[in-house]
């Protein structure tokens, strides 16, 4: 089950993770692993764990969030609260390659020690919430960090919430680099590994790369809320003719002289800079003078339709995108040859718009893969990874201990 030599876009090939996690980090690290081609196992508790009904759902009731983020992995149903089952885990959890990726804090039967006991060489990656064992998510951290009081208008005094779990997401990420470094190093010196990474402390890192933590100190303030305008330079929003939106920003040189050209303000704007006695070439001077700039500009924007300026604003160079509904972004993927996001037949859902790898090689990349239904896997990987014969199975089967293919949603 784990290949020969990788094919074009799958350089993973050679590689099976077992996968033991639910919601968002642990699961898209093993997306992008199945998406580089490495044959990911999914162990599911039976009748779906704690996600497998997330929002969105399909008309049917199948979790359109589960669908898609399991892409292109293979699903063993188990029942982990019998100690047949565990047993079953942990034996997965040490097969194949010996790789084990998990947010199953409290799971003692689980750790590294007692797994590690089994497969000196073993790879175990944890995900947790809090490093210290408390548990958390995307928006209990966001929180914490301070991102809710710097999003939202700048009349707000509550925090907002942002709904996109760039953390989760973040923290899947790292974790599947972390995975492969220690895969790496194991292929150098034949040592297995124990990586931990908490949610909460890629959050917090995450403002901290960005220079956000540094500057809350050493001015003593906080950063304001901005609204749609980008902090640090030049970039807002603009209502057109034809009341669509689009965002403009001018983050260099060479991008503010090019709004400046297609908009005929150049004129406009030097006669600007030498009454407020301002260097606009200057980022910083942009963002002081945001205000004044976004109102030279509105009026151009204005009396054009989204069409009309498309067509400009491009041509010219000009760094902009038009606001989109999710809806609207869904039509224009499912109509365009888009190389990341097609239409994939998902069991249980039908067809339905999916994800494959945002990577590139030369020769192409895979399309996405249609994620499993709970359990259709069990008995090829049980047999395959553990070499179970057809009587273990059956056993395993009439005990209640592994499930075949969910006939339900997902």
């Amino acid at each position: 089950m784990t290949g020969s030599d990788p094919a074009v876009g799958r350089p993973l090939a050679d590689l099976s993770v077992v996968e033991f996690a639910s919601f968002v980090a642990g699961p898209s690290a093993g997306m992008g692993l199945a998406q580089l081609g490495a044959l990911v196992v999914r162990i599911d508790p039976l009748g779906g764990g704690n996600d497998h009904l997330r929002w969105p759902l399909a008309a049917n009731g199948a979790s359109l969030y589960w669908a898609s983020l399991n892409k292109g992995k293979r699903s063993v149903a188990v029942d982990v609260r019998s100690a047949a089952g565990r047993e079953l885990v942990a034996a997965l959890a040490t097969a194949g390659s010996g790789i084990f990726l998990d947010n199953a804090v409290g799971r003692s039967w689980l750790s590294y020690e007692v797994l590690s006991a089994r497969r000196a060489d073993l790879v175990h990656v944890r995900v947790q919430g809090h490093r210290d064992g408390r548990p958390a998510v995307d928006y209990t951290v966001n929180a914490e960090v301070g991102v809710p009081h710097l999003t939202g208008p700048e009349s707000m005094e509550a925090p907002v919430n942002h709904v996109l779990p760039a953390w989760d997401l973040l923290t899947g990420a790292t974790a599947a680099v972390g995975l492969l470094s220690a895969v790496h190093e194991r292929s150098v010196t034949g040592r297995g590994a124990h990586l931990q990474i908490a949610l909460a402390d890629v959050a917090t890192a995450g403002v901290a790369n960005l220079g956000w933590l540094a500057d809350a100190e050493l001015t003593g303030r906080d950063r304001p809320r901005l609204g749609n305008h980008v902090h640090g330079s030049f970039g807002t929003d603009f209502t057109t003719a034809d009341g669509q939106r689009v965002m403009v920003v001018a983050l260099t040189e060479k991008q503010w002289h090019a709004l400046c050209r297609v908009t005929s303000t150049e004129e406009v704007f030097r006669a600007l800079a030498v009454a407020l006695d301002a260097d606009l070439d200057s980022e910083s001077e942009r963002y002081r003078l945001r205000e004044t700039i976004a109102a030279v500009l509105r009026p151009w924007f204005a009396t054009r339709t989204l069409a009309e300026l498309a067509g400009r604003l491009d041509v010219a160079r000009v760094l902009w995108s038009p606001y989109r509904t999710l809806r609207q972004a869904a039509a224009k993927y499912a109509s365009d040859e888009d190389p990341v996001v097609r239409h994939v037949d998902q069991p249980g859902i039908g067809r339905m718009l999916a994800a494959g790898s945002p990577l590139r090689w030369p020769e192409g990349s895979l399309p996405p893969q249609a994620a499993p239904r709970l359990g259709a896997d069990t008995a090829e990987v049980l047999s395959s990874l553990l070499g179970l014969t057809d009587a273990e199975l059956g056993r395993l089967l009439d005990d209640d201990v592994i499930r075949l293919a969910d006939r339900g949603t997902g």
